[in-house]
């Protein structure tokens, strides 16, 4: 009765005029965000950060949120239709959905993708729902050293998802960390690390660093290569599936929404590991492997359902614990922070209005991307005629504008501009800058919590592995590591990430 009557409570704060509309309007610039290739949900929620500083913490997350969700739509458009993925985790739907598509079944393929989409938003709007409260009450049980412990593991299997060399990941991690020191001691109010700059006593503007890692830094990639239109798209037939190809698809969507929903929920999980792990387990358990590759319908179903439901999930551990599993679920904490509040199971109790609202709001938003995608398929094509040349220094300068405003300050345009340069010359070092910015954002509560867990136990090291639960994460974490530095396994996530 409490989940019913929590759900009613979300829908009725998911269903205000306001919310409804940023809803939407997350919705609507996922979906185009999606459909573009080259720039990605996280520099695009990067930039609309500055945004929510006038937005009711609600209508933000839900806003955020669906452009997260929408961009997994988006991105299967473009993928069955040009040939070209435009989010990673849509890069496995080419290999089937184009193939329909030069069959002349491309109505199909974007049908059975949207339908996949939103069953398996539907179920993880469920899972979320169902697991929220028991995994929030053993949260509100977690001390600072669970704490410490749960943030080292999410940050060192991160490093094992990340694209390239695992001890590349973990220094970047750990330069993340050092940023993240910037500013006031909390315990003695000293100043540290701030170069003499009384700007930084607060420490880094998380707008400015997050915008300029991945905005600026995706604006300067894309320069060296201009990326153009497609010349032309796949023709579009009836958008109706018929009842085989539902049929045939139904197993594959239900296996995708539940790999999706259990791997978003893993650190470092979400939508891209779920869509390629999606394909491998319909390609395996199929009685004609042979047809991938080759227009299987299953093969655009199972990862489209996966990618949808892992990115869903991925809110589990940020609602529910305060730890973002990933570089976007960073930058939502970001957005809870720029309004005071406190990431973590208190949030339920605190914010009730806007926990379950956000849940709500979810299966709300997947909704509306059915009608956004299938009817509009044609204007979203059309945005892909849009030149770079005018799309790049538009973000350029909607960037500069939007650090400015969170601080009324240019020093702010400046730490974006510098952190711009960065994530580039991390770019041209193959160093991955989403490990930094989980370092930054993690970086002082990681303090924080090793800190007060030495307080507590008089300074003694030893507590870390005394207390059960604090010893079973940090032994996992180093094994995560270890098995992350093994050859085999970082060969394998070269191919997984190939596609990137």
């Amino acid at each position: 009765m409490d989940l019913i009557a929590n759900l009613s409570m979300g829908l009725g704060a998911a269903l205000s005029v306001d919310n409804l509309l940023y809803c939407f309007v997350g919705s609507l610039i996922g979906t185009f965000i999606g459909v573009l290739p080259g720039i990605g949900p996280t520099a695009t929620i990067a930039m609309l950060l500055p945004i929510t500083y006038h937005l009711t913490p609600t209508a933000s997350l839900i806003m955020l949120a669906g452009i997260y969700y929408g961009s997994q739509y988006g991105g299967s458009t473009t993928a069955i239709l040009v040939n070209l993925p435009g989010e990673v985790s849509s890069a496995v739907t080419v290999l089937d959905g184009h193939a329909l598509a030069r069959q002349g079944k491309a109505g199909k393929a974007l049908a059975i993708a949207a339908i996949a989409s939103f069953f398996a938003g539907t179920v993880a709007t469920f899972l979320i729902a169902v697991v929220a409260m028991p995994l929030t009450a053993i949260a509100l049980r977690f001390g600072s050293t669970e704490y410490f412990a749960l943030m080292f593991l999410g940050l060192m299997t991160s490093t094992a998802l990340a694209h390239g060399s695992a001890i590349k990941a973990v220094a970047m991690i750990v330069t993340g960390m050092l940023f993240s020191f910037v500013g006031t001691d909390v315990d003695s109010g000293v100043f540290r690390f701030n170069l003499g700059f009384i700007e930084l006593s607060d420490g880094l503007s998380t707008v400015a660093v997050a915008l300029g890692i991945f905005g600026i830094a995706e604006v300067l990639r894309n320069l060296e290569a201009m990326p153009q239109g497609p010349a032309g798209t796949a023709a579009i037939e009836r958008l109706m599936p018929d009842w085989d190809d539902l049929k045939q698809s139904f197993g594959a969507m239900l296996r995708g929404s539940l790999l999706g929903s259990f791997l978003g929920t893993l650190p470092g999980g979400g939508s891209i590991i779920a869509a390629f792990s999606s394909y491998a387990l319909e390609k395996r358990l199929s009685r004609t492997p042979e047809r991938f590759g080759k227009g299987a319908i299953e093969g655009v179903a199972g990862p489209e359902a996966a990618n949808n439901a892992g990115a869903q999930t991925s809110f589990i551990p940020l609602l529910t614990l305060g730890i973002p599993s990933h570089p976007l679920m960073a930058l939502m904490i970001g957005a809870l922070m720029i309004h005071g509040i406190t990431p973590g199971p208190n949030v339920v109790k605190e914010q009730p209005a806007l926990f379950w609202g956000l849940i709500a709001s979810m299966w709300i938003g997947n909704a509306m991307l059915i009608v956004l995608n299938l009817p509009l398929v044609g204007l979203w094509v059309a945005m892909l005629r849009i030149p770079y040349r005018l799309l790049l220094p538009a973000i350029v300068a909607f960037s500069a504008i939007g650090v400015y405003t969170v601080g009324g300050s240019d020093f702010n345009v400046y730490l974006l501009a510098i952190f711009g340069l960065l994530g580039y010359l991390f770019s041209k070092l193959d160093c991955e800058p989403a490990p930094f910015l989980m370092g930054f954002v993690l970086g002082e509560l990681l303090e924080e919590h090793l800190r007060r867990a030495l307080v507590f136990s008089s300074g003694d090291p030893s507590v870390f592995i005394r207390e059960p639960i604090s010893a079973a994460l940090l032994v996992t974490a180093v094994v995560v590591v270890a098995a992350a530095s093994l050859p085999a396994i970082a060969r394998r996530r070269e191919r997984i990430f190939a596609e990137d």
